[in-house]
């Protein structure tokens, strides 16, 4: 055996392994075959799991879409809905509040649903306080459409002036359909009505006449409330105090001269010289009754201007014809004239005053006994 024998079996697979990658286009071009297919495989794999990964977070991401577009479009009902609700909105809620209270109550499927629709209405702020007549599974945006001032469930109660309490409470029953006891009993609770320091617990002359807008849910309380803060806002913008002290008398006593003044006179015109009556015989010397016959009846609980001789002996502390001075209350509620002829009072020298024609309602002054006499004689001649 020769030496090349002896390398060939001593070292042959390997020498000849790297002589055939060193030598030879044709050995050389077959490795690299062979790597081209090792490296293609290599590539393949990640890609494979590439896609296989892209198609499970692609549908992972779809099922994800379905969950995220559920959870932001909210439950929501169509149509206008069935049956009957009343929903009351309360001063100070927000849209969210009122949303809360309409799905609890059934109305809208979800308060997100309300909430949605009343932002693209570009309503969320104009929702008013009020009472509204909606139905049961409405979809929100119907919700939205009926809440609006137009529709809310209101009673209009209009209260004249110079009613008495006892009418103005008989009035709200009727108007309201609350039973009268209830609005008998808000009455007598007058701490709850804010009255006036000086009003001496007595709501008569203090239940300002006004028209209001009575919701089905308003007790009792309430509306007398409201009219005596109707009235507190009218004797702050007038300064009834500041200006009852000019006059030398306390702020009821000047509600008792305007009450005195809403009962007697027969037109507006007519108040600031009546006022002056009043104020010319409390001024008197001597000393002079009032002598109103509004004041009579009032102690008698009957109406009108014109007592009988026999009626004004009644006792009764509104009996001006017995007792000088002011009565010891108003004997109706005043409106904003009459306050106003009470504050201000014409000048002028009168003592008396006669409604000559009931008819018309036309009111005659006069300063002297027999003035006064002729103007009786007339009254009398148009049927007085």
């Amino acid at each position: 055996m020769n030496d090349l024998d002896l390398n060939t079996l001593l070292g042959a697979e390997d020498d000849g392994g790297r002589t055939r990658r060193s030598r030879g286009g044709g050995k050389r071009g077959g490795g690299r075959r062979r790597r081209r297919r090792r490296n293609r495989g290599g590539f393949m794999a990640p890609l494979l799991a590439f896609v296989v990964l892209a198609g499970i977070i692609g549908g992972g991401g779809y099922y994800g879409y379905l969950w995220l577009s559920d959870a932001l479009v909210p439950d929501d009902y169509t149509g206008q809905g069935t049956g009957e609700v009343i929903v009351e909105i309360k001063d100070g809620q927000s849209a969210s509040d009122v949303a809360q209270e309409l799905e609890k109550q059934g109305v809208v499927a979800s308060a997100r649903a309300f909430t949605n629709a009343i932002g693209n209405a570009n309503r969320s702020g104009s929702l008013q306080p009020g009472s509204y007549k909606l139905r049961k599974k409405m979809s929100a945006a119907s919700a939205v459409a009926r809440l609006i001032p137009d529709n809310r469930l209101l009673a209009k109660v209009t209260l004249k002036e110079g009613l008495r309490l006892s009418q103005t409470l008989d009035t709200l029953a009727k108007e309201t359909g609350k039973p009268l006891k209830e609005f008998t009993a808000a009455a007598k609770d007058v701490e709850q009505l804010d009255l006036p320091g000086y009003a001496k617990g007595k709501l008569e002359g203090y239940a300002f006449p006004a028209t209001y807008e009575v919701q089905p849910k308003t007790t009792a309380t309430q509306i007398l409330a409201a009219m005596v803060k109707r009235y507190n806002q009218t004797a702050e913008k007038l300064d009834i105090e500041g200006s009852a002290k000019a006059l030398g008398h306390t702020p009821h006593e000047l509600m008792v001269i305007a009450s005195i003044v809403q009962a007697e006179a027969g037109r507006q015109e007519d108040m600031p010289k009546i006022a002056r009556v009043i104020y010319n015989r409390l001024d008197h010397n001597p000393e002079m009754k009032l002598a109103m016959d509004s004041t009579v009846m009032y102690a008698l609980n009957k109406y009108g201007t014109a007592a009988t001789f026999a009626e004004t002996k009644t006792k009764s502390p509104y009996n001006t014809y017995l007792h000088l001075g002011l009565p010891p209350g108003p004997i109706t509620n005043p409106g904003d004239h009459a306050i106003e002829a009470a504050l201000s009072p014409a000048k002028g020298p009168w003592l008396y005053f006669v409604a000559t024609d009931p008819k018309s309602n036309v009111t005659k002054f006069a300063t002297t006994e027999a003035e006064r006499q002729a103007l009786l004689a007339e009254y009398r001649r148009n049927g007085g």
